[in-house]
Order: C-alpha cells, then structure tokens, then sequence
C-alpha cells in the first residue's frame, strides 16, 4: 500500500518565498555584522605584522605575508603585565560578589511595595545617575580609611551601578507577588526570601549584571590611577596604558628619520594591548549569552 502526501497547490512557492522586509532587515545586519568584524580582524593582523609590511601596505590588509610576533614579545617581556593581570583578576575576584550583594539587596528592599520610604529612597538613588559628589571627596574618603595604595580602594570605589540595580529591581517586581506572600506566610524572614526564593529565579538578570559588573571590574584604570601609587598593584589597564604610553613617548623622543618605524612599533603594541583586553571577556561572554538577552530585555522593562 502506497502513502500518498498531499500538498496543495502553491505550499511550495509560499514556502520558498522570503519577506522584503525580512531581506532588508538581514543586509542591513550583515552590514552591521562587518562593521564589527573587519576593524577587529584587522586589529588581530596588525598586531602580528612586522613593522616595514605595515607601513607599506598602509595600515589595511588581508594578512601578512611574514607575519612578525614582535609586538607580542616586547609586552610579554614586560613584568609588570604579569602583576597587572594579578591585580585585575583580584579586584574581579574581590568587587564582584560585593558588587552583586549590594545590587540585589538593594533592588530587593525597593521594589516591595509596603516598605516606607521606599520611593524617596529611589529617587535620592538616581539622583546620583546625574550628580555625584567628584573624586576629590572619595579620595578624601580613601584616606581617611587608611586604604590609599590599596587594591581594597578601587574595589569600595566601585560598589554598586545606579542603572544595573534599576533592571535589577525591575526584575525582581516582575516576580510572582505571590511567591513571597506565601513565603511570609510560611515564617521565612526577608534574607530567606531573597538569597533562596528571589535570586534562584533571577538567573536571566544575575548573569546579566554578573557579564556587567565584570567587564567594568576587568576594564578599571581611571580609580587605580587614582588611589594606587605603586607600580605592582596597577592594574591591567593601567599597565597597559603605561605601556603604549611610553612606547609612543619613545616614538617621539626618535631621530627624524627613525619616526615612521617607531610609529608603526606604538600601532603593533596598542593592538596587542587592544587584544589582551578583550581576550578574556571574549572567553567568558559565550558561557553566559543565553541569559544575557533575556535578562536585559525583561529587567529593562518596567513592571
């Protein structure tokens, strides 16, 4: 016996037909997608290109014809990157889970709705998204405490971000009310309800702030140049600024005829430093993509 499939007449041509819009809207990503993509491939192969084919070519190529890891050598030749990393990886390691504390307690303690003095709180909250009281008083602050030159100073500078704790609370209001009704009724206290109700349901957001929180721990300079006087407790970006610093100083201390040679030296390094900066984040930013969107999208979103 022989099955015979029906299909009616034009499924196939309706199937196979596409959008405009839809056609409009994959060009212009595609676009969008090579804005993105050459300026980095192209950070990649001048970092590994020698300094006579870079000047030659002009600054743009495919790849290089004898590719040249000197930029590279001459960065890793440098010890104070290798403490730079130390000291990143501790404030990450350090600012992090208190960044992330301090975001959702706060972001908890707002959106309930009976607490008084909730709605002053939040506005005296994003006040400070405007206004803030300068480095000059923090810096007085750090003193005071005794933790200027001290990898804890950059790590209390930074605490907590106006606007992630904003999505945060946003979230967290997106929650089932009834949840946490029926914790109350069950004699859970508030620090029960948020660590074992609030945040286990939080995983879109709290990967969300985690990828956040991370990329501006991993990308400090401006409060270690700021609090951190000696040189092996600089941090990555602070090191790395140093570096391309000196080099381009370097540069310009060279004879006349030795200036374009040790320009294109500064370009091989400022892209080594570029790719050493994102490589880690790089790493990362896979393992926490599926939450990332959907924690954004829903806490960007006001309940």
């Amino acid at each position: 016996m022989t099955t015979l499939s029906m299909k009616k007449p034009g499924t196939t041509k309706l199937a196979r037909r596409k959008d405009p819009l839809e056609i409009i809207a994959t060009i212009v990503l595609t676009l969008f997608a090579l804005m993105i993509a050459v300026p980095f491939y192209n950070v990649v192969i001048v970092s590994i290109t020698g300094q006579a084919e870079y000047l030659k070519a002009g600054g743009l190529m495919l790849f290089p014809t004898k590719p040249d890891f000197d930029s590279y050598t001459r960065l890793f030749q440098n010890k104070l990157l290798w403490t730079g990393y130390s000291s990143t990886l501790q404030i990450v390691a350090l600012g992090l889970p208190l960044n992330v504390l301090l975001t959702f307690c706060m972001a908890y303690g707002l959106s309930r709705k009976g607490w008084p003095g909730r709605k002053l709180v939040f506005v005296l909250v994003l006040i400070t998204m405007i206004f803030n009281g300068g480095i000059v008083p923090l810096y007085l602050l750090m003193k005071e405490l005794k933790l200027l030159d001290n990898l804890w100073s950059v790590v209390f500078a930074g605490g907590l971000n106006t606007f992630y704790m904003i999505i945060t609370k946003n979230f967290i209001e997106s929650l089932p009310e009834s949840l946490i009704e029926s914790a109350h009724l069950d004699g859970a206290n508030e620090w029960t309800i948020l660590f074992r109700i609030v945040m286990p349901l939080s995983k879109p957001i709290l990967a969300t702030i985690v990828l956040f929180y991370a990329v501006d721990r991993w990308n400090e300079w401006y409060n270690s140049m700021i609090f951190l006087t000696t040189p092996t407790k600089f941090t990555l970006q602070l090191v790395l600024r140093n570096i391309v610093i000196n080099s381009e100083m370097q540069g310009a201390a060279a004879s006349s005829g030795a200036v374009s040679t040790a320009a294109a030296f500064t370009m091989g390094v400022k892209m080594c430093a570029v790719i050493m900066t994102m490589l880690p984040i790089m790493c990362v930013y896979p393992f926490l993509q599926k939450h990332f969107a959907k924690g954004i999208m829903v806490g960007a979103i006001k309940a």
